[in-house]
C-alpha cells in the first residue's frame, strides 16, 4: 500500500490547481491525485465554455465573488508563465427591456463592488458599436473578460505537479474511504492508497465521494443539468465579436442562453439547461438508472422541482425545438435564422441542490478530520480554479 501526505479525489481543473497549490505551499509532501478516467480533465473541464469570468454576478462577499476575482488574476499570471493563450475579448450584458434594467443596474453594483476593472454601463449606440450585429436597450460592458482553452490549462498544471514530484494516477474509481490509524485509506478499483490528508474533487461524483466518509452530508445532494449547445454556421461567425449575455432571470440559477466566442474562432450559442438523465449524460440518449433513481429518491429534487417546474419545462421543450432555440438567440442577435446553427458539444453542471429544493449558489467546501469535500463548485469554478486551491492548501498543516 502506497503512502502519501496528501490524496486528492479527482483529476479536474480545480483538482489539479489544488494539489498544484498544495504542492507550491508544502514543496515536501508526497501527493496524489487519484482519477477514474483515463485522462485528466475528462468532465466538467473538458466540457467548458471557455469563458474567463470576471465576477460580476456574484453576491459581494462570497467565495465566489473572492475566488473569481483573485483566481483571474493568479489564472492570468499563470498563463503568462506558461505561454498559455488567452484573448480579452470583452462581455456585455444585455438589458431588452425596461423591465430588466433594475436588474442590470444590480449587476453593475455587484460588479463594482467585486472590482471588476473596466466595467461600466454603455448604451444602445455604445452597445452597437461593439457588436454591430447586436439587440439591446441598454448594456453592461466588461472589456477585460477573456477566453481560453481550459483543457490546456489544467494539463499545464498536471505538467507543473508532476515537476513538483506529484503524482497522478489515472483509472482509478473510488470505492471506499475509511479511517485507519491516524490517517484515511482509500480504495480504488486499482489498489489501497494512505493518506494523511484527503481532499475531494470528485466535480460530478464529488457528493457520492463525501458520503463514503460521513453520511450527514448525504443531506445534499448533487443534481446533474446538461448544458446543450448550437453553433454558428464558420460563415455567419463575424457576426459575434466577443461574448454576448441576456439579463439572468432571477427565477432560475442559470445564466441564460448566450453568444460566446472560442478560442479557435467558433461561435458559441447556448446553453439550454435541463434535467440530465445520467451525471455524465452529455446526449440525451445517455442514461443512467442509478443516477435517475438516486434523485427521484431525494426529497430536496422534488421540492427544486416544485419551485421551477414552468422554467423546467420550457428548457425541456426548447431542448427539442431548434426555433425555440433560435428565438431565445434572436432577442440577442435579430437577424439569425435557424439555418445558421447547428449542433455542438454538450456539458454537464454539476449544481447541489439543498433538502429545501434550493440550488446551492455559493461554492460549497466542508472540511473535517483532515478530510476536506469540495461539494459545490459550478461556474466560475475554472476561472477561480488556483484560488480555490490555494484556500484549500490553506486548511491543511504538516
Amino acid at each position: 500500500m502506497k503512502k502519501y501526505n496528501v490524496i486528492v479525489i479527482g483529476g479536474g481543473i480545480v483538482g489539479l490547481a489544488t494539489a498544484l497549490q498544495i504542492l507550491r505551499k508544502n514543496p515536501q509532501v508526497s501527493l496524489a491525485i487519484l482519477e477514474k478516467e483515463g485522462k485528466i480533465a475528462a468532465h466538467q473541464t473538458g466540457h467548458n465554455s471557455g469563458v474567463i469570468h470576471s465576477g460580476i454576478y456574484y453576491k459581494p462577499g462570497s467565495l465566489k465573488a473572492k475566488n473569481c476575482i483573485e483566481g483571474v488574476n493568479s489564472l492570468l499570471q499563470f498563463c503568462e508563465e506558461k505561454g498559455i493563450g488567452y484573448k480579452k475579448v470583452g462581455k456585455a450584458i444585455v438589458a431588452l427591456s425596461e423591465e430588466e434594467l433594475p436588474r442590470l443596474y444590480e449587476l453593475e453594483r455587484r460588479g463594482k463592488a467585486n472590482g471588476v476593472p473596466g466595467l461600466r454601463l454603455i448604451s444602445k449606440e455604445e452597445y452597437q458599436e461593439i457588436e454591430p450585429a447586436g439587440h439591446a436597450l441598454k448594456a453592461l460592458y466588461s472589456p477585460e473578460t477573456g477566453i481560453i482553452d481550459f483543457t490546456q490549462v489544467a494539463k499545464a498544471y498536471a505538467e507543473e505537479i508532476n515537476q513538483r514530484g506529484g503524482v497522478i494516477l489515472l483509472g482509478q474509481k473510488v470505492t471506499q474511504i475509511y479511517p485507519y490509524e491516524g490517517a484515511t485509506i482509500i480504495s480504488t478499483d486499482q489498489g489501497e492508497y494512505e493518506g494523511d490528508w484527503i481532499v475531494n474533487c470528485a466535480g460530478l461524483h464529488a457528493d457520492r465521494v463525501a458520503n463514503l466518509t460521513d453520511k450527514h452530508i448525504s443531506r445534499k445532494q448533487i443534481i446533474p443539468f446538461r448544458g446543450e449547445y448550437y453553433e454558428l454556421v464558420p460563415e455567419k461567425s463575424d457576426l459575434v465579436k466577443g461574448l454576448i449575455y441576456p439579463v439572468p432571470d432571477p427565477k432560475f440559477p442559470f445564466l441564460g442562453v448566450h453568444l460566446s466566442k472560442t478560442m479557435d474562432g467558433r461561435i458559441e450559442a447556448g446553453p439550454n439547461a435541463v434535467l440530465a438523465l445520467s451525471r455524465e449524460g452529455y446526449r440525451k440518449s445517455h442514461i443512467n438508472f442509478k443516477d435517475i433513481k438516486d434523485y427521484l429518491s431525494y426529497s430536496g429534487f422534488w421540492m427544486m422541482a416544485a419551485r421551477y417546474w414552468k422554467i423546467g419545462v420550457y428548457e425541456l421543450y426548447r431542448s427539442f425545438s431548434k426555433k425555440a432555440f433560435l428565438k431565445s438567440l434572436q432577442r440577442l442577435i435579430p437577424s439569425l435564422e435557424e439555418n445558421d446553427l447547428i449542433p455542438a458539444e454538450a456539458g454537464v453542471r454539476s449544481q447541489v441542490v439543498l433538502p429545501n429544493g434550493t440550488m446551492q449558489d455559493d461554492f460549497l467546501i466542508h472540511s473535517k478530520d483532515k478530510i476536506i469535500h469540495v461539494l459545490n463548485a459550478p461556474s466560475p469554478a475554472a476561472t477561480s480554479s488556483l484560488s480555490i486551491g490555494s484556500t484549500i492548501a490553506s486548511y491543511l498543516a504538516f
